[in-house]
């Protein structure tokens, strides 16, 4: 048999020890995690009582782009730069689309002016009306309170926001969003 080298000892030595402790500490593991699996599998599944869970109504993803595609279309038909940005019912972004030219803050600016929207189901150009009574809800994580996000009701409960960014003004970025909030209504 050939006599290994003091390098090739100590790393045939280092691999064998390693791949004891790995079995070792998997053993372990699996003794240590099969009474828990094994009392999750002895308890049947809860089943709760009716009344106990609500039905919640959201926007497709279709919906969504067709939504984002109009106002971006309204905002392009005026040669605006902007981006659009839908969110769901909590505030969690379906799509967003930048326009050609849109400056980098827009993106960001347009998912906060949707979530907003959305969070207090009313267009941002009202709540930012609200901030001279309560300051502090500019604090809020997450939002934005400029004019360009309106929200997307169905039975009268929020279900989507769009937000739009970039246009000159708020007043345009509301416009514009109300246009993709319109693209629904048909």
């Amino acid at each position: 048999m050939k006599n290994l080298s003091r390098r090739a000892r100590v790393a045939t030595g280092a691999a064998a020890v390693a791949v004891a402790g790995a079995a070792a500490f998997g053993t372990a593991s699996a003794s240590a995690s099969a009474p828990a699996a094994s009392a999750s599998a002895a308890s049947p599944a809860v089943s709760v009582a009716p009344g106990a869970t609500t039905a919640s109504t959201h926007l497709t993803v279709d919906a969504a782009i067709r939504a984002a595609q109009a106002a971006l279309d309204a905002a392009e038909a005026e040669n605006q730069r902007v981006t659009v940005a839908v969110v769901d019912r909590n505030g969690n972004t379906v799509v967003t689309l930048r326009g050609d030219g849109a400056g980098p803050q827009s993106y960001e600016s347009a998912e906060r002016k949707a979530f907003t929207a959305v969070s207090w189901n009313a267009p941002t150009s009202e709540l930012a009306g609200r901030l001279a009574q309560t300051p502090n809800l500019k604090d809020i994580p997450g939002t934005l309170f400029l004019a360009g996000g309106v929200p997307v009701t169905a039975r009268n409960a929020p279900i989507a926001g769009i937000g739009v960014a970039g246009a000159p003004s708020g007043a345009s970025d509301e416009t514009y969003a109300r246009a993709g909030a319109a693209a629904l209504g048909r």
